[in-house]
């Protein structure tokens, strides 16, 4: 029964790359997984050590929202959390995720009633018939080799993709309007998404929530690169939790500090979830998410020494009022004695959950608990480096790329895929979206790993039109173990019309990151029963199988140099041409226009003297 129940769970076909991996030949060799341990453990520890706290028996663990069949399940739900992870470079990385569920449907009835769930998002998912959502800003570029993989990755620029019902008939009319209706509500230049940069994937992007239907028809995806992310698009999200941000962690969120660092992301994401055991009633899922990387140069100025008030100027007071939880989580995984990390205050509630393939250990604060705030009724958390012992262990996953050539008529598109797995081989689909006016030469795209041929089991090429749509080619490519497998392919650069030009045309044209998805080998077996409430940061991206996790990796942006006229000449002959227009014009113009008149020259100072003179002794004035 519980097999059954786990079945109904899971929306089918919900990965990414499902439809394509089951053509691929399994690797002879495989990974010896260690036993599942099942499920996301949390219990207090006291003064035992945490290798007991982590095989605790189930019964005595304290487990959170447990889905039953008896179980009433609330209609609104608030859940907010934190998540710290200091990182191996001495910098710090916070993740903050706000999750609003809420149990309705826009397509049968029409509602009027908000409560948790913003109401300028539930009209746009009702007026637009929109079933997924996934928008997300960025600023800066996360460095995979030095920071690892993050919770919630996101290119640079801003993203987004939409999943429309089945009953909306025109889709590009739709998709279109709801750029314009997103670009007021974020505050963001939605509005330059037009057909020349949107693109309808084949098998990159799948519905994260529950549903079966993958008509690609009904998706649309489109990036802006060379968005700039600021205070203007924070303010707006924020105000779009249940509590904004005058309560709760979102008070953490002051737009000078978040700015002030190497790394800022925010996203936000909508898609229906099951809201019950069986899956028989669903829910619409709002997740907010935040992730933002504080470099210890510039904030922590040079110590490696983190407290909440020198990463946000703030400290916390209480949790939200309407959320179910609310937690900090602490990433002691490296450090599961204290020998290189010291928080304080110190707790006892320690917690364990697979995240990105590897099993992890935190310490949780718990802000619905009073005693966390302590005496002094204020959470200031403190993390202090004692050692720099310790290596970070490569990303298993990890891309690149660049542009090569020189001149301004031809060049070449390099993508580099790292696959750093000692033995395993998986496959990767990679995703090229590039603008009309780089001209791709398809047939000279090369597929290399380990300087043999590499070829690509599964190619989607849809050619570009001109100022119409871009270029989009989707590839399934096998990496090898120990490998970096190069994908190149050479352009032409067009020449374009001196209107299309941007305001700074010698700053140079974006192209937006390449998409990387993939099911990477797990190191350990993950738990994919969902009968528990997990961490927010371990539950976004649906999975079917315990020895992967999906991932997701995007490139840098490509900054390209289109072949640019001198824009001083033109300034130059239309200041001459004004000129010349303005004395000619004019001069014609007064003398058409002008009316002449005689008049009679003025006498002399003599002649007036005398006809004074003349005419106080009574004589004719001369």
């Amino acid at each position: 029964m519980l097999h059954t129940a786990k079945k109904r769970l899971h929306p089918p076909d919900s990965m990414s790359l499902r439809p394509l991996i089951r053509k691929q030949k399994q690797p002879e060799k495989k990974a010896e997984q260690p036993a599942a341990k099942g499920r996301w453990e949390e219990t207090e520890v006291g003064n035992m050590d945490l290798g007991d706290a982590a095989t605790e028996t189930p019964d005595s663990l304290s487990h959170e929202n447990v889905f039953s069949p008896s179980a009433s399940e609330p209609k609104h739900d608030f859940r907010e959390e934190l998540v710290i992870r200091p990182l191996h470079s001495g910098d710090i990385y916070a993740s903050f995720q706000f999750r609003t569920l809420w149990k309705t449907n826009f397509r049968e009835n029409k509602v009027s009633h908000y409560r948790l769930f913003p109401k300028s998002l539930g009209q746009v998912i009702s007026k637009f018939s929109v079933r997924e959502l996934h928008i997300s800003f960025t600023q800066g570029y996360w460095r995979t080799m030095q920071w690892g993989q993050p919770y919630q990755p996101a290119p640079p620029g801003t993203e987004l993709w939409v999943w429309f019902q089945d009953s909306v008939t025109d889709v590009d009319g739709t998709w279109k309007k709801l750029t314009n209706v997103l670009s007021g509500i974020f505050c963001a230049s939605l509005n330059f998404i037009d057909s020349t940069n949107t693109v309808q994937p084949s098998a990159s992007f799948k519905p994260l929530g529950v549903g079966n239907a993958t008509d690609h028809r009904f998706l649309r995806y489109a990036t802006l690169p060379r968005e700039i992310v600021c205070t203007e698009n924070l303010t707006p999200w924020k105000k779009l939790l249940p509590c904004g941000s005058t309560a709760g962690l979102a008070v953490l969120l002051k737009s000078e500090k978040l700015f002030h660092s190497s790394f800022h992301s925010q996203a936000v994401h909508i898609r229906p979830v099951c809201h019950d055991w069986e899956c028989k009633a669903t829910s619409w899922e709002l997740r907010q998410t935040l992730n933002v990387v504080f470099d210890r140069h510039i904030s922590a100025q040079g110590k490696r020494e983190w407290s909440l008030f020198k990463m946000f100027s703030r400290t916390l007071t209480e949790a939200c009022p309407l959320a179910s939880s609310s937690k900090i989580y602490v990433d002691i995984t490296d450090s599961p004695q204290g020998e290189q990390l010291e928080l304080s205050p110190p707790t006892s509630l320690l917690s364990q959950a697979v995240a990105l393939g590897d099993r992890r250990t935190f310490s949780v604060y718990d802000l619905t608990q009073q005693s966390t705030f302590g005496m002094t009724h204020s959470l200031n958390l403190l993390i202090r480096w004692k050692s720099n012992e310790g290596d970070m262990l490569r990303p298993l996953l990890h891309a690149e790329r660049y542009v090569a050539g020189y001149g301004l008529h031809m060049g070449e598109i390099h993508t580099l895929m790292y696959n750093n797995h000692p033995y395993r081989s998986f496959p990767v689909l990679l995703l090229e979206s590039v603008p009309w006016y780089l001209r791709l030469y398809i047939h000279t795209l090369t597929v290399t790993s380990k300087g043999k041929d590499n070829k690509p089991s599964y190619i989607h090429y849809q050619p570009s039109k001109d100022r119409v749509r871009p270029h989009l080619l989707e590839m399934l490519i096998q990496l090898p173990p120990i490998s970096v497998t190069e994908v190149t392919v050479q352009f032409e650069r067009a020449l374009l019309k001196w209107t299309e030009y941007t305001p700074d045309p010698n700053h140079g044209f974006y192209v937006g990151s390449s998409v990387i998805s993939s099911l990477v080998p797990s190191i350990v077996a993950m738990d994919t029963n969902m009968t528990q409430e997990r961490p927010l940061f371990s539950s976004f991206f649906p999975n079917k199988e315990e020895s992967t996790y999906f991932t997701r990796v995007y490139t840098e942006p490509l900054l390209v140099n289109l072949p640019t006229p001198d824009f001083s000449m033109p300034y130059n002959v239309i200041c001459l041409t004004c000129t010349v227009v303005a004395v000619g014009y004019g001069s014609l113009y007064n003398l058409l226009t002008r009316s002449f008149q005689v008049e009679e020259p003025s006498p002399g100072l003599a002649k007036r003297i005398a006809n004074v003179i003349r005419k106080m002794r009574g004589v004719p004035p001369l």
